[in-house]
This record gives structure tokens, C-alpha cells and sequence, in this order.
């Protein structure tokens, strides 16, 4: 009876969000209460549920994925974005400028937030496709490829950094496995994939024909890089001392590797590299910064939401009891987290809230199955990026900005979110073997 509650309270979530409308804190709120209400909470205790969810949840977080937004606007508004990009295209030449996009999506797509990534990378991609004459969905699918997996996959992103907190995992290992299972996903869905959509029909749009004559100075090449990746490098560089003899138990490696402090570093940094010393006034550079807490507060408030409905879900016991019946599936939990995502995610169309809300749904099986928290994390990070349709806003903006049918947006878009989807999860499994 509590798994068809439960089961119902996820139907009227999807109803209020794609039916109704309805803005997503307000419909996980709504549906926590009447989640507690059925499930036999007594009303005085529900409030008190919904606030130990979103403290709990928001709590370790919000450090996090405030300073990542500011980092990721500064890093756009700056000129530092462009500056990768430009800086690969000559590296790797005329020849391979889809290659060299994509790299430049995926670099730029681990501090940007990917609606931010997306409106940045769509010029450049259309500035190239109108200086060497290519098929606009042949060169630009590749490269938004990359910003959907690093959304995905990597922290500090909003969702897999809420996963990572749910399941108890660790950012930086989540981080290292997350890079080895992209590269692959990002090869079949980029590049292979696009070769088979090079005759695909696009009336480019013409918004962007002189989008690359700007006349800004932009920020040195090394300056640019290394203030983008630092989150990465500060991460991955503290996680592998915390596995070198000398290091293990160091206070400082311990300090430095944790992730608000990472994410507070890299935009300290990023004020002075991308800021004054480009002759930027520290005031313009925090009023960036305030600027992008405005762009991530509605994806705050999501997350907090999901938080209170896991709680009010665990404190009716019946997270425990799904769990239990769930082993009675044989399914591997790692392919349930995946499963329940993207079925999510095929009904609501958003990412973050697949991710979240099947995390709660997860999180109990997973304690019990002694699955890798860390791979829990990627798991549903892949199956929340599963096929993308019509009630997905990144579906409509790649069709507006390339001029598609909605028959070719399904046969471009939403086939290569599927690709993604699948790999990562053949990824997870192969790691899992081995971790």
C-alpha cells in the first residue's frame, strides 16, 4: 500500500509540474505534505520534516553551487570562455574545429551552468559554421554534447553536487570517475555520432553571422585555462595525496579538498585573473557575482525542495520499506538508480529534478546493497540525461537556434541524450567491476 502512495505522489508531481505548470519548489512542497499526510505522518511533525529536508540538504550545498555560479558567469562575461575556444580552434585547425569546440564545451562546461554554457557556445559555434561554410548540427551537436555531460556528471553542477551530499560520497572521487566515464559517452554522442547527421537540413541562424567580430580584449591563454579547470584540478589534486602515504590524515590536504572550500578558492582567484587584473573593478567583478546567485536561485530552491520530500518520505518509514521490496526486483541498484531517472526524466523533462527526486527514492536500496556511493551518483546522473523531448527546455532552444523540425530535433537532440544516458550507464557498470 505505501509503494502505491508513494507511486501516486510521484504522479501528482508530474502532473503539477508538466500539467499544471507549475513552479517546481512550490509542486515538491505541496506533494511533501500530502506525501506525509498519506503515508500517516501527523500533521504537527510534517513541518518540522519539510525543514531538517531542506537544511539538510541545502546545508553542505549551498557554498558549493553559489561559488560555482559565480565562477562560471565570471568566466563567460570575462572573455575567458571565448578565449578557450578561440585558443583550441588554433591549436587543433580547420580541419578538426568540431573537435576543437567540443573540447572547448567540455572545458567550458565544468564551471558554467549549462543554460549559461549553452547561449555562450551557440555563437561560437555558429560564427565557425559560417567561416568554413559546415552543416551547423554536424559541428555544434558535438560541443553541446559536452555541456550536457559535464551537467550531468561533474560536481560542483548543481545535480550530481546534490547527489554526491545524499549518498554520502565523495567529491572528489565522484569527480575522477565522472571524467573517466564522459570521455567515452562524450566520443559516441559527440563526434561518431554527428557524422551521421552531416546532410541534416539547418537554416543556420543569421543572429549570429558576425558574432565572433567582437572587439573586447580577452584574458591571457593560461590565465584562462587554469582559472576554468582550477575546481578540477584543486579536487583531483587533493584526492589522489589523499591516497599517498605522505598525505593520508594531512589537515591542510583535508581542508583544501573540501569542496565549498575548493569552490571558494577558485573564485577568489578568478576575481583578481579574471577580474582586476584584466582591469575589471573588484565592485563590477562582486556585482558579476551577484548577479549570477540571481541565475541559480530557482535551481536552489529545487534542490531544497527534493530535500524535504526525501525526508518526509524517510521519516514515514517508507523509504526503508521500498527499498526492501525493491531487492525483491533483481535488478542491480546501480541500473535502478538509472532507471528511475530517466523515467523520471522522460515525464518531467528536467534533470536536476529526475536526479533528485529518484536519489530519494535510491538512497535507502543503495545502504542496503552497499553499492559505491560514488557510482550511485553517476548512475542517475546518466539516466537523468536520458531522452530529451518535448517538455525539455534544452530540446526547444537547440531547435530555435538551428532552425530544426521537431522530426530532427528527436532524430539529432534527443537521439544523442539517449546515447549519453546508455553510455554513461555501461560506463558505471565497467567501473563498478572494478571499484
Amino acid at each position: 500500500m505505501s509503494f502505491l502512495i508513494v507511486a501516486a505522489c510521484m504522479a501528482v508531481l508530474i502532473l503539477l509540474l508538466t500539467w499544471g505548470k507549475m513552479n517546481a519548489f512550490v509542486a515538491f512542497m505541496l506533494v511533501s505534505i500530502l506525501a506525509g499526510l498519506s503515508l500517516g505522518i501527523s500533521p504537527e511533525k510534517i513541518p518540522a520534516s519539510l525543514q531538517k529536508g531542506i537544511g539538510d540538504t541545502i546545508g553542505g550545498l549551498l557554498g558549493i553551487i553559489v561559488l560555482g555560479a559565480m565562477l562560471g558567469k565570471l568566466v563567460a562575461e570575462s572573455g575567458a570562455a571565448r578565449q578557450i575556444a578561440n585558443t583550441l580552434m588554433q591549436l587543433l585547425g580547420a580541419k578538426n574545429v568540431q573537435w576543437a569546440l567540443m573540447i572547448a564545451g567540455f572545458i567550458i562546461g565544468v564551471p558554467l551552468y549549462y543554460g549559461v554554457g549553452f547561449v555562450l557556445m551557440v555563437p561560437l559555434i555558429f560564427s565557425v559554421v559560417y567561416q568554413y561554410k559546415l552543416p551547423a548540427v554536424y559541428i555544434g551537436l558535438p560541443t553541446l554534447a559536452a555541456l550536457s555531460i559535464t551537467h550531468g556528471f561533474l560536481p560542483p553542477h548543481p545535480s550530481p553536487a546534490a547527489l554526491v551530499t545524499q549518498f554520502h560520497a565523495d567529491m572528489g572521487l565522484t569527480l575522477f570517475y565522472g571524467l573517466i566515464v564522459a570521455i567515452p559517452a562524450l566520443l559516441l554522442a559527440g563526434p561518431l555520432f554527428s557524422r551521421l547527421l552531416v546532410n541534416m537540413p539547418s537554416d543556420s541562424n543569421k543572429l549570429f553571422a558576425q558574432s565572433s567580430n567582437e572587439e573586447k580584449p580577452l584574458p591571457g591563454k593560461f590565465n584562462s585555462f587554469l582559472t576554468a579547470l582550477l575546481p578540477v584540478i584543486l579536487l583531483v589534486a587533493t584526492t589522489a595525496a589523499t591516497h599517498m602515504p605522505a598525505f593520508q590524515g594531512n589537515r591542510w590536504v583535508l581542508f583544501l579538498g573540501d569542496a565549498p572550500v575548493v569552490m571558494l578558492l577558485a573564485a577568489v582567484v578568478a576575481a583578481f585573473s579574471l577580474g582586476t587584473m584584466q582591469g575589471t573593478p573588484m565592485k563590477q567583478v562582486m556585482n558579476t557575482y551577484a548577479e549570477a546567485v540571481k541565475d541559480i536561485a530557482m535551481i536552489v530552491l529545487i534542490i531544497a525542495g527534493s530535500g524535504a520530500l526525501k525526508q518526509v518520505l524517510a521519516d514515514s518509514g517508507v523509504s526503508n520499506s521500498i527499498a526492501t521490496a525493491m531487492q525483491s526486483w533483481h535488478i542491480p541498484v546501480l541500473v535502478l538508480g538509472w532507471l528511475a531517472a530517466a523515467l523520471i526524466r522522460a515525464c518531467v523533462g528536467s534533470a536536476t529534478i529526475a536526479g533528485l527526486t529518484a536519489a530519494g527514492m535510491i538512497g535507502p536500496l543503495m545502504i542496503q546493497s552497499g553499492a559505491n556511493p560514488n557510482l550511485m551518483v553517476l548512475s542517475i546522473g546518466a539516466g537523468s540525461l536520458m531522452f530529451s523531448h518535448v517538455n525539455d527546455a534544452g530540446f526547444w532552444m537547440f531547435k530555435e537556434y538551428f532552425n530544426l523540425s521537431i522530426k530532427n530535433t528527436l532524430l539529432s537532440w534527443s537521439v544523442m541524450e539517449t546515447i549519453v544516458g546508455i553510455t554513461g550507464l555501461a560506463g558505471v557498470l565497467i567501473l563498478n567491476c572494478f571499484f
